[in-house]
């Protein structure tokens, strides 16, 4: 198992935050890994600035192809403004949310592979997104990956241009109830599986 120890010193100007703050981690990341889950059912509390902060801050470190960042995100909060945003995707428990970041990404800046004309618009927000919900898990938070919404309805409510496209709904706050850590054993494929190993 990977042990990863890390120090952060984080700037509280950087981060738009008052002082500056220093957060020390040792923990094993595949532990936060497994400790992630689709959380269906959220806290009234709302998220505090700095623990929202630290989240976005994770999603803005992230690797992109050609470090292009073609990302941006939206942080929907507030009893008026999640209302209407509910309508993009309708379920009660989306409700319980007290914050909600739309992950959108510019197709305009994202890199195109040449030999394929493939656009890493995608892949780049995918990775942005899990390094999110990462962070927010290591923070006591919970988050649910939603791409199940009505996207043509997202980017009017969000005023998008025509190369942004809104790619994850990744609601955010305190989770009521645990998930069992150990549920990967049965519910996700074993190694002998999905790896095939060339060489030695």
């Amino acid at each position: 198992m990977l042990r990863v120890f890390l120090s952060l010193l984080w700037s509280g100007s950087a981060l738009g935050l008052p002082g500056t703050k220093i957060y020390k981690v040792k923990t094993h990341i595949l532990d936060i890994a497994k400790q992630r889950y689709s959380c269906r059912s959220y806290d009234s509390r709302p998220v505090e600035e700095e623990k929202l902060s630290l989240v976005l801050e994770a999603g803005r470190v992230a690797p992109s192809a050609v470090n292009f960042q073609p990302w941006h995100f939206y942080v929907i909060r507030g009893e008026k403004e999640l209302g209407s945003f509910h309508a993009a995707y309708h379920r009660e428990w989306f409700r319980t949310a007290p914050c909600v970041i739309v992950i959108c990404g510019d197709h305009s800046k994202a890199w195109t592979r040449k030999a394929d004309g493939k656009d890493l618009c995608d892949v780049d927000v995918a990775i942005t997104t899990d390094h999110m919900t990462l962070q927010a898990t290591e923070l006591g938070l919970a988050t649910c990956w939603v791409c199940n919404f009505d996207p043509l309805l997202t980017r009017d409510l969000l005023g998008l241009p025509a190369d942004m496209e809104p790619v994850v709904i990744l609601p955010l706050g305190y989770p009521l109830g645990e998930v069992d850590p150990l549920r990967h054993d049965v519910k996700r494929k074993p190694l002998s599986e999905i790896v095939s190993y060339i060489g030695k």
